[in-house]
């Protein structure tokens, strides 16, 4: 291969890796008012695609993402302020739909959740390390003075095998 058509596929490929998420934006949602756009590109960042689940709607070329995109633009285009349009998605699919859902009670479980997982993983561990057998190094018990007359038997036994 010629190197410049080497410098090609590389270039072009590099293109496509760094574009690939811009991509999911069709042009025929894009907003003729840059200012509402550059708002709605903002605002859909931190909209979660449902369906992809971790990828922003901007990012996701799931059709429901772009039923999000295209409700999100025509939100701002009614004139709704950033925080109406957001409460209005969120009032249809819930907190979910936030890449960072608010810590409320119905979340708790989600913010925390993975820390607790977590939490009772180490005391699992300790408490099973704690209980192992031969591990007990201060509960060491004496032998009865027949028990040791029998063990020096066995001992001297062995020996003499």
């Amino acid at each position: 291969m010629a190197p410049h058509r080497l410098f090609t596929a590389c270039a072009m490929s590099a293109l496509i890796a760094f574009s690939a998420p811009s991509l999911a934006v069709e042009p025929d949602e894009v907003l003729p008012d840059a200012a509402q756009e550059t708002r709605a590109r903002d605002l859909s960042q931190h909209l979660r695609c449902v369906v992809c689940q971790n990828q922003s709607i901007d990012d996701s070329n799931a059709p429901l993402a772009r039923d999000l995109r295209v409700l999100l633009r025509e939100r701002l285009k009614a004139g709704d302020s950033d925080k109406a349009a957001i409460d209005f998605i969120v009032a249809r699919y819930g907190n979910f739909a936030l890449l960072k859902p608010p810590v409320q009670l119905n979340t708790l479980l989600l913010w925390f959740g993975p820390g607790l997982v977590l939490l009772l993983a180490f005391t699992g561990y300790w408490v099973m390390i704690r209980r192992r057998p031969g591990t007990d190094v201060g509960r060491a018990e004496t032998l009865s003075a027949a028990e040791r007359e029998d063990l020096q038997a066995i001992l001297t036994k062995g020996q003499t095998s």
